[in-house]
């Protein structure tokens, strides 16, 4: 396929780009600007393009036959209260936008599109209840009403010949680009210089992971996608249980945060996405990823 990805070049499009090309696909990257040499695996295309309701876009979709629209114009490092005091330009730049964007693929005959959305999109829920896809949206941040607004916007443009899907994934995790920071920098360089951590309790995803779930959705038949809203998410992991590996790993002397109670936690079901032969690495890849961290790699046990 050929397949295009705006936001290919940030913290959870890349691991798609990356998953894409590996299989053999043919990617273009959808960027404001060219992303510095390197960023991207070889022989992957670089168009401009932009999250501006007011341009026509379909030129960019040309010759492609899948759109992953990964892209998204935030604060740095923050999804929900990304729209800092703004919240009016969020909402036209991401979901004006967007809307764009898929009518523009629409145009230019791109037969499947995936959205990556949120699990913000459910909003607040009862506590503990688990979170399938037919569970009423309640979004209560800008970032989840933007989201979830653009997942019914592109159901909508959805029909026989052009398919759009729509991915609420969960926190996502991974090593990160060269030089840059991965979501777990701060916490685990706070925990070996022995700063206290608050207890906490998330759902994650590996984004090698949600990568395999964006390409399962390209390439499934249009028969197994009556559904087109999918869940992905892995592990329920509290910060105590992430911080000792790093401890056993780097021999790390200083106390653990207390587990946190995980009772009111949301967790998403990922039942459908199964159903298409989808599978999580679990905690074998999140040892696996850990270890591999710079800040771990570097520090010197005891």
């Amino acid at each position: 396929m050929k397949i295009i990805v705006s936001g290919g070049t940030g913290r959870v499009g890349r691991f798609v780009v990356g998953d894409l090309v590996a299989a053999g696909h043919e990617v273009r990257v959808m960027a404001r600007s060219a992303p510095p040499a390197g960023t991207l695996p070889g022989g992957v295309a670089v168009v401009t393009g932009s999250l501006d309701p007011d341009l026509d876009q379909t030129a960019v979709f040309d010759g492609m036959d899948g759109f992953v629209h990964a892209a998204l114009d935030h604060l740095p490092e923050r999804y929900r209260g990304g729209e800092g005091d703004d919240p009016n330009g969020f909402r036209h730049r991401n979901l004006d936008g967007s809307i764009a964007l898929f009518e523009a693929a629409r145009r230019a005959g791109v037969r499947r599109v995936v959205f990556l959305s949120s699990r913000a999109a459910y909003g607040t829920q009862a506590p503990g209840r688990v979170l399938d896809e037919t569970v009423v949206a309640h979004p209560d941040t800008v970032y989840g009403q933007v989201k979830h607004a653009a997942e019914r916007a592109l159901d909508m443009l959805g029909g026989d010949r052009f398919i759009g899907v729509s991915l609420r994934a969960t926190g996502v995790y991974g090593t990160a680009a060269a030089g840059l920071p991965h979501k777990w920098s701060g916490l685990i360089g706070d925990y070996l210089a022995g700063t206290a951590i608050a207890p906490r309790v998330a759902t994650e995803v590996h984004g090698r992971d949600l990568a395999a779930a964006v390409r399962l959705l390209l390439q499934a038949d249009a028969a197994d996608l009556a559904d087109r809203l999918f869940n992905v998410s892995d592990l329920v992991l509290d910060r105590h249980d992430l911080l000792a590996i790093v401890r056993d790993a780097t021999g790390c002397p200083h106390p653990l945060p207390e587990p946190a109670d995980a009772s009111a936690l949301n967790v998403m079901s990922t039942r459908r996405l199964a159903g298409l032969g989808w599978q999580a690495g679990g905690r074998a890849l999140l040892e696996e990823t850990v270890a591999a961290l710079p800040e771990v790699r570097g520090a010197t046990r005891s």
